[in-house]
């Protein structure tokens, strides 16, 4: 079998490194609508009148990032994680692992969290007034309700704290150009 050329095997090696275009699609849509669903709760907590408009478009944006996220692990089934370099510690290696781990947790649970307080109060989520998503079948539970969404609360406050993490380590490791930077996560530029 032939061997491919200097140039063919960079590319190949290349595109082994990086995540598949789906992945980063689903990757990027996600991150802009968590900051997004971040900013408008945080507008909505802030305003002494009017904060309704804010929370609908939060419970909306939380139900896209619901589906995309389940949409983005039925990707992750065909489409595997391209491996760290050789060159990343193990300990590294577990604090990937582990971070992406909580993301999926936090991406699935705050929205799922979120959906069941709003039913356990008998409020439908109204989707971008496109259509109505009905309450889950858990019956009617105010206090309970307030308990899920102070636990959501503190979930997001922790959210926003592991991106921050996550956005700190891609930087650290683009910098430090070991190839497991930005650009693995990027359709462009080195990895």
């Amino acid at each position: 079998m032939p061997q491919p050329a200097e140039g063919e095997a960079n590319m190949l090696n290349d595109v082994q490194k990086r995540y598949s275009k789906g992945a980063m699609a689903f990757h990027w849509i996600i991150a802009v609508l968590v900051i997004v669903n971040w900013r408008l709760a945080e507008t909505a907590h802030h305003l002494e009148s009017g904060a309704g408009w804010y929370w609908s478009q939060h419970k909306s944006v939380g139900i896209s990032i619901l589906v995309l996220t389940i949409g983005r692990l039925l990707w992750r089934l065909g489409h595997p994680v391209p491996p760290l370099p050789d060159t990343i510690p193990s300990w590294q290696r577990v604090a990937s692992r582990s971070l992406h781990f909580l993301f999926y947790v936090l991406l699935i649970g705050l929205p799922l969290g979120a959906w069941i307080a709003n039913s356990l109060g008998d409020r439908p989520v109204d989707f971008f007034g496109l259509f109505t998503i009905p309450p889950l079948p858990v019956g009617t539970n105010e206090g309970m309700s307030e308990t899920i969404f102070g636990i959501h609360a503190t979930g997001a406050e922790i959210f926003i704290y592991l991106i921050g993490i996550h956005i700190l380590a891609a930087l650290y490791h683009t910098f430090r150009k070991d190839g497991a930077g930005l650009g693995r996560m990027l359709p462009l530029g080195r990895t």
